[in-house]
């Protein structure tokens, strides 16, 4: 009996890696492309791309704590994956066929419900098999970046030789490929995340340095969030091609694994609050450098920066709202940070990015991530002060 778990123990090992390399393939795929898709194919409007990408996040700000309470109803995430997989291969199709302003709004908000899910539950049964069986979930999760990097470079190619659409069959057919492998991820009860309560949100918010750490990831992780539906348009305003913008995300996202390794030890020698500074600075050199038209190669030569800024910024900002937050409520704190940053925050700056880069073109909208930045030091400072005065 304890050979036949050990042995299902190391399949299922196997199967983690790939199944995380195949969804993030498949975002990897539609999400860098996507906007210049709507404006090279779709011919929409600066303003009109703005509203459609910054639906996504607000959209699953709202759609997570369903899928959660489903999950704690039901015990049976798989199955939930499972589902969530499925629909959002099928809206990525039928995105294929959309040909209109109003049915490519109906799509997005749909296939973002869906796909909110994803990477929440995938999280969640990995990090419980980790615990159960042994391992590093830092190993797994790697693979989700290989997976992104992989298909922003492929689909760039056969989006550029082949035809544009294929964004949306890469997709899907990735997501299916990872539905077929979610049979094989291990069945343990367990419970995602809940909706948060007003009375968590009360407690979190009397936390004065909670309060500043939250408007400082609004500020900083924004801009970094709404550069992934804006960084493909900056590229091909500079002239580049889709094959182009593939090779510069593969090389952003490549960059990031590395600091994220060594994250923890930097920590522990810098501390949170000045790594964080470090990221933030390093943005705002990169957004003002591209809201004055750089030249295309510096453009990519840049592009390893973000795994400096990005990659120290996203585990240091989330184990500091863990630190600030009461023990009994860091669960809360996690979710209401990551709902700040990468749900309203992602969603008001890719929205006012449409608007300016339907006005005054791609610099304008880097310029405005820029102040954003800026200001979001400034916040740090402020909170780097407390600190040393606490």
């Amino acid at each position: 009996m304890e050979a036949a778990f050990k042995r299902e123990a190391a399949v299922r090992k196997q199967v983690f890696p790939l199944f995380y390399f195949l969804i993030f393939f498949a975002f990897g795929a539609l999400f860098p492309l996507l906007s210049v898709y709507l404006q090279e194919e779709a011919r929409l409007s600066g303003a009109a791309i703005g509203w459609i990408m910054s639906l996504p996040p607000i959209v699953t700000m709202a759609a997570q704590p369903l899928w959660g309470t489903a999950a704690d109803y039901t015990r049976k995430p798989v199955e939930l994956l499972t589902l969530a997989l499925g629909v959002t291969a099928l809206f990525g199709f039928l995105y294929s066929l959309a040909g209109s302003y109003r049915v490519f709004v109906a799509l997005t908000v749909l296939l973002s419900a869906a796909q909110s899910a994803i990477v929440p539950l995938s999280d969640s049964i990995a990090l419980h098999h980790v615990r159960r069986s042994g391992g590093n979930y830092g190993a797994i999760r790697l693979w989700g970046s290989i997976g992104f990097a992989a298909a922003v470079l492929v689909v760039g190619w056969l989006s550029d030789h082949v035809a544009f659409v294929v964004i949306f069959y890469a997709f899907s057919v990735a997501l299916l490929a990872a539905l077929a492998l979610a049979a094989r991820l291990p069945r343990y009860p367990m419970a995602a995340p809940g909706a948060l309560t007003l009375r968590d949100v009360r407690r979190l918010l009397s936390v004065r340095s909670f309060q500043l750490l939250l408007v400082a990831t609004f500020l900083l992780f924004g801009p970094i969030l709404a550069n992934n539906s804006y960084f493909g348009l900056l590229i091909h305003e500079l002239g580049g091609t889709l094959t182009g913008i593939g090779f510069a995300f593969l090389f952003a996202a490549g960059s990031e694994a590395p600091f994220m390794k060594a994250a923890d030890r930097l920590i522990g020698r810098f501390g949170m609050v000045r790594l964080l500074l470090l990221a933030a600075l390093i943005s705002v050199v990169r957004w003002l450098s591209y809201a004055v038209d750089p030249p295309l190669w510096f453009v990519y030569v840049t592009t390893v920066v973000q795994g400096c800024s990005v990659g120290l910024a996203i585990p240091t900002a989330l184990q500091y709202a863990r630190r600030l937050a009461p023990e009994r409520v860091q669960a809360t704190a996690v979710a209401l940070y990551s709902a700040v940053g990468n749900g309203l925050g992602a969603w008001f700056c890719t929205l006012v990015g449409g608007y300016l880069f339907e006005r005054w073109q791609i610099g304008a909208v880097y310029l405005f991530f820029s102040i954003c930045t800026i200001v979001g030091v400034l916040v740090l400072l402020l909170l780097a002060k407390r600190e040393r005065t606490a």
